[in-house]
């Protein structure tokens, strides 16, 4: 294992007053005219003459007496226009001229807006040349929790960063070498089992899908552990498919496009831990990424193969694409033994889940009516989505094929994303709060604060969740 590489992290806010900085002001339809109120007569009359009415994204650069921009309006809408969007203060970080402009909001909006801010500033330019990021600057009031939101912006560049590397560069072995340059930036512990030790560590289904892959791209199962032993525990688990080829079920071309994705889970869930680690949050932390290729060789596993696990429950393999609850099944079970207060799983599972919630609706499942309370008012006040869908027990039998334990892809193709998580509930049964994430991890289009490609999705609202309960 080669030295980790340093890892990515967003812009930086300037805190307090910035002598240089031109102020940005927030304005709300209603709160036009004393906005225009406050304007010299010329300048008034400029903003009038562009047309400004503060519809949400609208911006307004306003000359000073020397014909050069003095400050900026943007529109901040009316609340049914905000309720539809998400940090549209992103769109002025695009379009402002270079320099430091000071953000003139009410309290309220600071947050989101400083967040927008920085999430718009995050590219990937790892392969482009030439790519040098223009240099404009936000200055936030110094009451501002500023720590707070280079935490969270920190932990969704790297999520951004992992999911948009293409799996030649980023495969298992990449995969581990990230999460060891996050322990090495926080002071935690990682340990990995790879390849064949994975059979005599009893990770059996992680070595079954991971085992066709070419020679230095071997399965593993990541282990990163951080802060006090006698803490309360906090376990969050990652999908680590580092590509899906669908195994011998072989994808069709147009379905293999976005596979690099596929390790998404495992991205959100390493942002995640930056994001905890980086606030200092009195846990117990531990993140498990089982990480793998489904790659296609003889070695492959095959339909119809009857697979132990480490909980002992055998699965019938009836679809080779349907490889990622196999590698978290051993995963969840590892974590579960030790019982941990709270136990997180992020994967990108099914395609049931987007055709049912869309693609930037992820769906939970939790059988905790608190957490499940506590997620959902979260996601609501982070603006971070995320709908509570249900472990329905009439369909357990689906998941139950009669050769074996376990079905690993029920036939008919109903309630897909329902009959995963089921699947995955069978494998915790000591974890004081289980849920699962089933995300997307991928931006289709370039938005305000969502630069197109991979996506952190659910890791603010558990993030905001983590800290209600485990305060700093």
């Amino acid at each position: 294992m080669t030295d980790p590489a340093p890892l990515p992290r967003a812009d930086r806010l300037v805190l307090g007053e910035a002598p240089d900085a031109r102020p940005l002001r927030l304005v709300e339809p209603d709160g036009l005219e004393p906005a225009l109120g406050a304007l010299e007569p010329a300048q008034r009359a400029w903003v009038e003459a562009s047309g400004f009415r503060a519809r949400l994204g609208q911006l307004c650069l306003v000359p000073g007496r020397d014909g050069a921009p003095a400050l900026a309006l943007f529109g901040h809408g009316d609340a049914a226009a905000r309720a539809r969007s998400r940090f549209d203060l992103g769109k002025a970080a695009e379009a402002l001229p270079e320099g430091t402009w000071a953000l003139d909001a009410p309290e309220e909006h600071q947050a989101e807006a400083a967040l927008g801010w920085l999430l718009s500033r995050t590219r990937f330019d790892r392969y482009r040349k030439g790519a040098e990021p223009r240099d404009v600057r936000l200055a936030v009031p110094g009451a501002l929790d500023a720590e707070r939101l280079h935490a969270i912006a920190d932990g969704v560049a790297l999520t951004r960063w992992l999911i948009d590397t293409p799996a030649n560069d980023m495969g298992p072995a990449e995969i581990e070498a990230a999460a060891r340059a996050l322990a090495a930036e926080f002071g935690a512990e990682v340990a990995s089992t790879v390849g064949e030790d994975l059979l005599a560590a009893n990770f059996p289904l992680v070595h079954a899908v991971g085992r066709a892959a070419a020679p230095g791209r071997e399965p593993r199962m990541i282990d990163l552990i951080w802060g006090e032993p006698d803490a309360p525990k906090i376990t969050l688990v990652g999908k680590g498919i580092a590509f899906d080829t669908g195994g011998l079920n072989l994808k069709p071309g147009a379905s293999m496009g976005l596979m690099k994705k596929d390790m998404g889970g495992a991205a959100n869930v390493l942002g995640l831990a930056r994001m905890i680690m980086a606030q200092g949050l009195p846990v117990r932390l531990r993140i498990l990424v089982p990480s793998a290729e489904n790659a296609v060789a003889s070695a492959s596993f095959r339909p119809g193969d009857i697979l132990a696990s480490r909980k002992g429950l055998t699965v019938e393999i009836n679809n080779t694409d349907a490889e990622g609850r196999l590698v978290l099944a051993d995963a969840l079970a590892l974590a579960d033994e030790e019982s941990p207060e709270v136990l997180l799983c992020w994967a990108t599972l099914t395609g049931a889940a987007r055709v049912a919630l869309g693609p930037e609706l992820p769906p939970f499942f939790t059988d905790d009516q608190i957490m499940a309370m506590e997620l959902t008012d979260a996601a609501t006040r982070v603006k971070d989505p995320l709908w509570r869908l249900p472990f329905w027990p009439g369909y357990e039998e689906k998941i139950e094929p009669g050769i074996a334990d376990l079905d690993n892809a029920p036939s008919g193709g109903m309630a897909g994303a329902i009959t995963a998580a089921l699947f995955l509930r069978r494998f915790v049964e000591n974890a004081g709060a289980f849920a699962h994430f089933d995300i997307y991890g991928w931006n289709q289009t370039t938005r305000p604060g969502r630069p197109k490609g991979g996506e952190a999705m659910g890791t603010r609202a558990a993030f905001a969740v983590l800290c209600d309960r485990h305060p700093a």
